[in-house]
């Protein structure tokens, strides 16, 4: 299945089900609301009635829990000239810094070095705790696109990368969650990642490039917290992020930025500049 957070023109979100160029209505507010419903996949699965849609807002507008990776793909730690790691690098980003799939990335004044990093976003189905592969792989509800813009020249300020990730309104996340069965490998997917800026590609991989996989992820996060419904855990990015360019490149007002995962869908932003009171 294709679910999706919609905006209506009443000015609220649904759930829906994306299917030929409708959408059903699941009788939630957004995805995340759905997830938290026992037997969700049977109220996604038999609804009926359409609803309209305007927009995307991001597939889960509030996640509880936004768990990033950092250096999973084999290739984006080369080009940083890191060594494979022996586990998960974890930190956290915050809802107020997700947008819709079509909405503009907005640049912070404080920052130059707007920066792309087109990911897989895992979105958790059920409660789980010091997961087996087993119950981590059933507790996978779904897959999205993911796009985790970084102010680098804060990123870097210390050892702490959080403060360069969660900016307000700088996180595209959507614009479906599809489930794993709709995909190649199931819970651990194999699938092309790309990320182009003004029609460029500058990022290509395969998240069968992935140190540590979804499943593992999972298991490894719920060994240190509790996973709910609606969690997100972002696996990472490949090689080609601007800030190991020669000379660095970055986001300008007016960039525009294209993610897509196969199977996932297209997220398509243009990065604006915030606009101050």
């Amino acid at each position: 299945m294709k679910l999706a957070t919609i905006r209506t023109a009443a000015g609220t979100t649904r759930a829906a089900r994306a299917e030929a160029g409708r959408y059903v209505d699941l009788g939630a507010g957004d995805v995340g609301e759905l997830l938290r419903h026992d037997g969700w996949q049977e109220r996604a699965r038999d609804a009926t009635a359409t609803v309209e849609a305007v927009g995307y807002a991001p597939v889960i507008p509030w996640p509880g829990k936004i768990i990033c990776v950092g250096l999973n793909y084999r290739s984006h730690i080369l080009e940083m000239g890191r060594e494979l790691p022996a586990y998960p690098a974890l930190f956290a980003k915050y809802p107020e810094a997700l947008v819709g799939a079509r909405d503009d990335i907005v640049l912070p004044p404080e920052s130059g070095s707007a920066d792309w990093e087109a990911e897989l976003a895992v979105i958790v189905g059920a409660t789980v705790r010091r997961a087996s592969a087993v119950t981590a792989a059933s507790a996978i509800a779904g897959f999205a696109i993911f796009n985790d813009i970084t102010m680098r020249d804060w990123q870097y300020r210390s050892p702490m990368w959080l403060q360069g990730k969660t900016w307000p309104r700088t996180t595209p996340f959507g614009p479906f969650l599809v489930t794993p069965g709709e995909l190649p490998g199931g819970p651990r997917p194999a699938v092309p990642v790309t990320c182009t800026v003004d029609g460029e590609m500058m990022q290509k991989g395969d998240t069968g490039d992935l140190v540590f996989d979804p499943v593992a992820l999972v298991q490894y996060v719920s060994a240190i917290l509790t996973l709910n419904p609606g969690d997100v855990i972002a696996t990472g990015t490949p090689g080609g992020v601007g800030h190991a360019r020669t000379p660095a490149r970055y986001l300008q007002p007016g960039s525009t930025v294209v993610t897509e995962i196969a199977g996932l869908g297209r997220a398509e932003n243009t990065a604006v500049p915030e606009q101050l009171p």
